[in-house]
């Protein structure tokens, strides 16, 4: 019955990724390090405030 399961193939995607070894156990635990965990939020800030001001910068 599992076949007519529709969302199989994201359960699929889960195992193959766990199984690559990109879910760590015990990583739930561990303290939220802001660079770490946020790092690419915080580049992608940045690199948006940048070309914010550019276009500022450039339409004058």
């Amino acid at each position: 019955m599992s076949s007519r399961n529709p969302l199989r193939w994201v359960a699929r995607w889960a195992d193959w990724f766990e199984e690559r070894g990109v879910y760590v156990p015990g990583e739930e635990s561990r303290a939220v390090d802001p660079v770490r965990d946020f790092g690419w939020l915080m580049a992608a800030w940045v690199a948006g405030v940048a070309i914010f001001i550019l276009l500022f910068a450039l339409a004058v």
